[in-house]
């Protein structure tokens, strides 16, 4: 090898050496990528689109550390296409003009090479600087692919989200962190590393590959330091402090204050269900998981009682997704008040239960006649819908002694409303349908 040669390949191997190892490990090739199979599996949508040969507008939607910018870069590998990188934190329209310039150039240029404008964290650009890219992706000029965390409906404008295609990218499992502290032992010649501390590193990255990835570069320099043989859990727990031993998710200390929380909320003791609200929130759990589980909450524990409290936290949600933290765990603590001290009732979610468990061992039976949809001449004939009354022509709006359910079958009696809030109206209500059933001889007076 030539001397300048060598002199060259070291240099490039220095700074090779310099790099974060998240950026030292990020993947080369396709097949290289952990995760996202739902994405980049065979037949799935982003791998359909790099095999095609065809770049598209999209964004790239997803929670940090899940290969947002990997996958951008990659594309433009793929494609072979000129990669432009845009910080919308950092940048601003002059960034914009520049990357206009560059593609334009490359457009023009002896390669006529096409270009990829990657925005990282596009939602933190305001209209203006989102629609100074609407004229090029439109004629053409580069291919645009923005990367964001938060919700492209709220924080992406309608004229430049109708030009892209969304793909959502999901936080990476247990399986595929575990392939990553594999390849990191290798590439940052890490000592062995205890299973029950691989299973904390696992649950503190909580989905995100380069919070893992900067947590094991931490650990290399300790352990390199100190001639520690195999990282235990003792010691990821001195080294890395407080902040792990306190953010226990996927343990079993999260999964019993979940457990409290869910069972104060059932139990209608407000703060009660705050303190362990505020408990799992500054232990760092995502907010946006303890949303989810306030849904759930709604729906199984409070149902028609209150049905104001499902909508509350789907608004929870939603406000949270536009605010971020701090601000928007406020509607958090808000919604997990409501559903404390709303009504409770479970009979929707029994009778789910129920009629789940009743299709599994029962019959495929067929539908009768009378509900049939009719769209054709033939079908009139061969009497499908004959005899169906419309209830809505029927006195307050009921048609007394119909029946709903396929022939034969007795009224299962799934849905029995408590006697609790709203579902005190629904019982009186469906009673007093029952007896209307009845004198019209509709059997046992169940709407059927």
């Amino acid at each position: 090898m030539h001397p300048s040669n060598v002199s060259q390949d070291r240099a490039a191997r220095a700074a090779l050496a310099h790099q974060p190892l998240a950026e030292r490990l990020r993947p080369k090739t396709l097949g290289e990528v952990i995760g996202q199979t739902q994405l980049l599996g065979p037949g799935m949508p982003l791998r359909l689109a790099f095999e095609s040969g065809r770049p598209h507008s999209c964004i790239l939607w997803g929670p940090p550390g899940t290969g947002k910018t990997t996958i951008a870069r990659l594309m433009a590998d793929a494609f072979d296409a000129q990669f432009i990188a845009i910080s919308a934190v950092l940048g601003g329209v002059k960034d914009i003009r520049e990357a206009v310039e560059r593609a334009t150039a490359a457009r023009d240029g002896l390669e006529q090479r096409r270009t990829i404008v990657f925005v990282d964290e596009v939602h933190r650009f305001n209209k203006s600087q989102q629609d100074a890219f609407l004229p090029h992706v439109e004629s053409g000029l580069f291919t645009f692919v923005g990367a964001t965390t938060e919700n492209p409906s709220f924080e992406v404008n309608s004229a430049l989200l109708s030009r892209a295609t969304v793909y959502v990218l999901e936080p990476l499992g247990p399986g595929d962190l575990k392939q990553i502290v594999a390849l990191a032992q290798a590439e940052q010649a890490l000592p062995a590393i205890e299973s029950v501390a691989v299973e904390r590193l696992v649950a503190y990255a909580d989905g995100d590959a380069r919070r893992l990835l900067n947590t094991l570069e931490t650990l290399a320099m300790a352990a390199e330091q100190e001639k520690v043989g195999e990282i235990t859990d003792v010691w990821l727990l001195r080294v890395l402090g407080e902040r792990m031993r306190r953010y226990d998710k996927g343990g079993e200390q999260f999964y019993d204050t979940i457990s409290a929380l869910h069972k104060a909320v059932r139990g209608s003791d407000p703060d009660a269900a705050l303190y362990w609200l505020v408990r799992m929130l500054d232990g760092g759990a995502d907010p946006r998981y303890m949303a989810r589980r306030m849904v759930r909450m709604a729906s199984e524990d409070i149902g028609l009682a209150d049905p104001r409290a499902l909508r509350l936290a789907l608004d929870a949600t939603e406000v949270y997704e536009r605010l971020g933290s701090p601000e928007g765990e406020l509607a958090l603590a808000e919604c997990v008040v409501y559903l404390a001290v709303a009504p409770k009732s479970n009979a929707v979610y029994k009778a789910y239960n129920a009629a789940r468990a009743f299709i599994k061992q029962d019959g495929t039976r067929p539908v009768p006649m009378h509900l049939r949809n009719a769209p054709t001449k033939l079908m009139k004939q061969l009497d499908y819908g004959k005899g169906y009354r419309y209830a809505h022509d029927e006195a307050d709006g009921f048609a007394a002694g119909e029946t709903y359910l396929p022939e034969g079958m007795q009224a299962p009696g799934f849905y029995k409303p408590v006697r609790r809030g709203l579902e005190i109206r629904i019982a009186e209500k469906l009673d007093e349908l029952r007896s209307r059933n009845l004198r019209a001889g509709g059997g046992d007076g169940a709407p059927k």
